[in-house]
């Protein structure tokens, strides 16, 4: 078991033995659940494609981006 702390903007960074397990890498979708109380993290089979970081980067296009990948309309 690892652990993890939840930053000013709610982020947490998953353990490298956990991330080793489950095979994630950069890129990879996790659906985030509530099972009996519990935070859960499963790999999802969806691709999302990357975006640019750094600064500039709205809100606004990583959901856009989030939507175009889901096939869901605006």
């Amino acid at each position: 078991m690892g652990l993890t702390k939840v930053t000013r903007n709610y982020q947490i960074t998953i353990p490298s033995d956990v991330r080793k397990k489950l095979g994630i890498r950069v890129g990879d979708v996790l659906v985030v659940d509530v099972e009996d109380g519990k935070v859960v993290l499963k790999k999802s089979e969806l691709e999302l494609p990357l975006l640019p970081g750094g600064k500039g980067l709205k809100v606004e296009d990583i959901e856009e981006a989030i939507r175009r990948g889901q096939g869901e309309e605006e």
